[in-house]
């Protein structure tokens, strides 16, 4: 229980502090960029939406591990109300299992892009900056996503329910 809410703080204060730095990078840069720069001195800031478009990605993968910690993600539970406690339990296990797996092999697939994307030119289109730390940045955060997976299977199999982060009102 003390490694969940570790994982917890540190995932609140990331999302948080991170996240929020960005958004508020998105926000006084695009007002600044419109209403400043491009209809006051008519003089539009180059590459302004290539910052914006890195900015969202990493406002994104900061908010996937954190969604998840949360039970933001959309599950749809359909049939759980005419399962049996047990098959509901172990239906849910199996789709975790799954869905662990499959962020796992995303995980890696952008690491190997991150790895990829110098040598290939992947780059924004007017500053040119690479998306290599980006990948990697997508990498972890979907990797700590199946890791997060990971933990509600070990919460299932302990207690048949995962405890989800409340953001707001609990306590860190």
């Amino acid at each position: 229980m003390r490694a969940i809410k570790a994982l917890d703080r540190a995932l609140t204060w990331l999302s948080l502090t991170c996240g929020g730095t960005a958004l508020v990078f998105m926000t006084g840069f695009s007002v600044w960029n419109v209403l400043v720069m491009r209809k006051a001195l008519n003089a539009p800031i180059v590459g302004a939406e290539d910052l914006l478009l890195l900015s969202l990605v990493v406002i994104v993968a900061l908010s996937v591990p954190l969604g998840a910690r949360t039970g933001a993600h959309i599950e749809i539970e359909v049939l759980e109300s005419r399962m049996s406690a047990w098959f509901a339990k172990w239906s849910m296990i199996f789709v975790k299992l799954l869905g662990c797996a499959l962020l796992a092999m995303m995980s890696w697939r952008l690491w190997h892009a991150g790895q990829s994307a110098e040598r290939f030119g992947e780059t924004t289109q007017q500053l040119l900056i690479s998306f290599e730390p980006f990948y990697y940045l997508l990498a972890f955060s979907v990797g700590l996503y199946a890791a997060i997976l990971l933990l509600d299977i070990w919460q299932l199999v302990r207690s048949s329910e995962v405890v989800k982060l409340k953001v707001g009102s609990d306590p860190l």
